[in-house]
């Protein structure tokens, strides 16, 4: 069957991709091989959340007396899993709605380019078809990397997906890797009870994070209960016991033995982009992501790539956006959409980590701006300080906002604390409508709200703050 635009893969940038192109006039279909939603609605960005606020819940319920609430309960493991693959579900489900609602057909199997405009369909039974094309979408996604000494057997030792479904909590376990999706799952597990150790191999966790940000966290985790090990690397793991045992080397260069019930290994995610065609067909690749110009082509002609197959950074909104970005770059092209769309700055992206306390940070970091040659001025609200903070029982974490010093640029925003995932889109406005501290001093914010800590912060970068 002939189309306008074929999308293989329906994650957080390809159905965006396929919707906003069937928006545009053009007849779509999408390949899917799994579930629609990809990895992030079914095993990724939606299941951990829901993870997250079961086990903050029952963070409140040890905690209920501090709010004058006599209240006491265990935890359900099993329930918890159920709630959170129930949530996936329906948000799967929502987007096959979605699909029927904008006149999408959904190709289940796994797509693969077979030549410029025709990509072969390989189902379940391996009966194959070819469906073609004149626009092709490649968003494939990205998988746990594996490291060579971390081998993931699925049952000592796994990756997110396991982590997501163990058939019964661990008395146990270490996680390899602290960015998100590590310090996420330690937080989870260690909350219902499991003794969590991080293992990091570079000197802080959270390490793309500001170096103050990595200082609170671990501060907070180590509250907590959770032991990090930084500068450390795990040489090997035996996996022959009624456990694991991994061997980890410290920076001193010393090795000490760790034990536990379960390894998370959560070092990063890798590139789907084997056998899916690129090879033969000339598509040029770099450092396992697939080369793409600023309106997400690929080096064949009609062809587009967005998400964790291509070279931003590995985050559903990123993907989102390339998607879209790509469906009205062809729309353009085929006279459909009036203008070229406007290429995405990666440095206005913002980064939330789920984790309690929450992070979220946009622009630059203290240290990259100064690398970068700017004079600037840093300003940090501590929640503490926060009425709403205080009312909330949770006055952990800062605000830290960086400007520079000649213009009142909005450089960077850093934020640690209660619900602050759901603040970092004001700086990520201001930056894009290139808004200076002037401008966010003058700009009323409401009280009493964790939001005005942005404002707050930006007075204490110019010696006016007023509640520190």
């Amino acid at each position: 069957m002939a189309y306008d635009v074929i999308v293989i893969g329906s994650g957080p940038g390809g159905y965006p991709a396929a919707i906003r192109a069937s928006q545009l006039g053009f007849k779509v279909a999408i390949i899917e091989k799994e579930s629609l939603g990809g990895i992030c609605l079914n095993w990724g960005c939606i299941p951990t959340k829901a993870l997250l606020k079961s086990a903050q819940v029952y963070e409140y319920l040890k905690h209920a007396s501090n709010y004058g609430i006599n209240a006491t309960g265990t935890h359900d493991f099993g329930g918890v899993i159920k709630r959170s693959r129930g949530v996936a579900d329906k948000m799967s489900k929502g987007v096959q709605f979605l699909m029927k609602k904008n006149k999408i057909d959904v190709i289940m199997g796994y797509g693969k380019v077979q030549s410029k405009g025709k990509v072969e369909v390989t189902a379940a039974d391996g009966s194959k078809q070819i469906v073609e094309a004149k626009y092709i979408v490649i968003a494939t996604g990205g998988r746990s990397r594996e490291l060579p000494n971390l081998k993931q057997d699925g049952k000592k030792v796994i990756g997110y997906r396991e982590a997501m479904v163990l058939p019964e909590q661990p008395k146990s376990m270490i996680v390899v890797g602290s960015g998100a999706i590590g310090v996420e799952f330690a937080y989870v597990y260690n909350s219902m009870g499991t003794k969590v150790t991080i293992v990091e191999f570079m000197p802080r966790i959270v390490p793309v994070e500001d170096e103050d940000i990595s200082k609170e966290l671990e501060k907070q985790y180590k509250k907590q209960g959770i032991e990090i090990m930084t500068n450390a690397s795990v040489e090997s793991v035996d996996t022959s016991g009624a456990g694991v045992k991994a061997q980890v080397k410290k920076q001193d260069g010393s090795v000490v033995t760790l034990e536990a019930d379960v390894v998370l290994s959560a070092v990063g995610v890798v590139a789907n982009i084997e056998n899916i065609g690129l090879e033969e067909n000339g598509v040029k690749t770099e450092k396992g992501k697939i080369i793409v110009d600023k309106y997400q082509q690929t080096s064949l002609a009609g062809v587009y790539a967005i998400g964790d197959c291509s070279p931003g950074q590995a985050l559903a909104h990123v993907a989102a956006k390339e998607g879209i970005n790509a469906a009205e770059h062809m729309a353009y092209l085929e006279k459909k959409h009036h203008h070229l769309p406007e290429a995405i700055d990666y440095n206005n992206i913002p980064g939330c980590t789920y984790c309690i306390p929450e992070i979220s940070s946009v622009g630059y970091t203290e240290k990259a701006a100064k690398e970068a040659g700017y004079e600037i001025k840093v300003g940090k609200f501590p929640f503490v300080a926060s009425g709403k903070a205080s009312a909330a029982g949770a006055t952990e974490g800062f605000v830290k906002v960086i400007y520079d010093a000649k213009y009142g640029e909005f450089l960077g925003c850093h934020m640690i604390g209660y619900n602050v995932t759901e603040m970092i889109a004001e700086a990520v406005v201001a930056r894009k409508l290139e808004t200076t501290a002037h401008e966010i001093l003058n700009a009323v914010h409401p009280h009493p709200t964790m939001s005005e800590g942005l404002k707050e912060a930006t007075a204490a970068a110019y010696g006016e703050a007023i509640d520190i």
